[in-house]
């Protein structure tokens, strides 16, 4: 539940519209995820952290609110950087190629 309310402040997306984004099913968004979402997911994760470490955050509802407050950091930075670039950061873009069949190796 933190981690949804996290990447939906930072994204603008539930985890499951991004993975629908990105066509995904089963697959693991991280696994897909280009560089730029990565770091921007472990900015929202870190940023969260130390804030819910320096409110001394207890319980779901203090750390819900630490989550907003550390995706907020990395939605404010991401959107500076889509200013600058004019490229969007969250994308249907995917590092790794999606496989229909599971028992294949590439």
């Amino acid at each position: 539940m933190l981690t949804n309310i996290i990447h939906q402040e930072w994204t603008g997306l539930t985890v499951k519209k991004h993975k629908d984004l990105k066509g995904l099913k089963t697959q693991n968004l991280r696994d897909h995820m280009t560089e730029a979402e990565l770091i921007f997911t472990a900015l929202a994760e870190l940023s969260t952290r130390q804030i819910a470490e320096t409110e001394d955050a207890n319980g779901l509802i203090e750390n819900a609110k630490a989550s907003k407050k550390g995706g907020k950091i990395a939605k404010d930075a991401r959107l500076k950087l889509e200013e600058q670039t004019g490229k969007k950061v969250v994308t249907g873009e995917n590092y790794l190629p999606i496989t229909k069949d599971k028992n294949k190796l590439k």
